[in-house]
Order: C-alpha cells, then sequence, then structure tokens
C-alpha cells in the first residue's frame, strides 16, 4: 500500500473550506475530516464537480492539508483542478463548497459544471 502524494503547491484549499470540513465532520464524530473533489462528465456544462466525505484517501490520491482538515484529488480531477481553489461561500444563493477554477473557459449559472 503506498501512501497519498502531497499536491504540488498549484492547487488550494482554502481556509473557509478547511474550517467547515473541521465542523462538518466533527458533529458526525469522525477522527479524521477528509473531503474528496472530483470532476465527472455531465451537468449543463460539459463537466461537473462533485464532493464527497472520506474516511482516507487511495494510494493515487493528492491530498492538501490544512487547519487540521485534508482535500483528497484523485489524479484525472486533479488534471483539471490545476491552479483551482476549493473555497466554501455562505451569501444568497445558500452555504456550499465551491471550485474558483481558472481553467474553466464556460460555466453554468450555478458553478457546478464547467467546460475546458
Amino acid at each position: 500500500m503506498h501512501a497519498a502524494t502531497p499536491a504540488p503547491v498549484d492547487m488550494a484549499f482554502s481556509s473557509n473550506a478547511a474550517r467547515k470540513v473541521n465542523e462538518l465532520v466533527s458533529a458526525k464524530g469522525h477522527q479524521a475530516p477528509m473531503l474528496r473533489v472530483y470532476i465527472q462528465g455531465g451537468g449543463c456544462s460539459g463537466f461537473q464537480y462533485g464532493f464527497a466525505f472520506e474516511d482516507g484517501p487511495a494510494d493515487d490520491d493528492f491530498t492538501i492539508a490544512r487547519e487540521g482538515a485534508t482535500l483528497l484529488v484523485d489524479p484525472l480531477s486533479y488534471q483539471y483542478l490545476m491552479g483551482s481553489e476549493v473555497d466554501y461561500l455562505e451569501d444568497l444563493q445558500g452555504a456550499r463548497f465551491v471550485i474558483n477554477n481558472p481553467n474553466a473557459v464556460t460555466t453554468c449559472g450555478c458553478g457546478a459544471s464547467f467546460s475546458i
């Protein structure tokens, strides 16, 4: 079994997102707060962002640690997310994790899907 690889510096995990991961995971009684971000086909713009809580990384995951929380990204998704920031926002559209992706050429109105 191989350990997950720390991600190069070209992807960011905001302090707001790390705090929210810690808050949500500790409320469920888990010890290791890990949030997976991934890309899948679909959505109105071609690709869609997804988020899931995980107990641990896969062997080939990239990891980004911040303030006790860990962001997990698989290698396929990472290539579309390089240069991005995972953040957490609370605004008129609600409370949610978001991705600020400079690689996205087109995004949908809600920001959940994109094209490159």
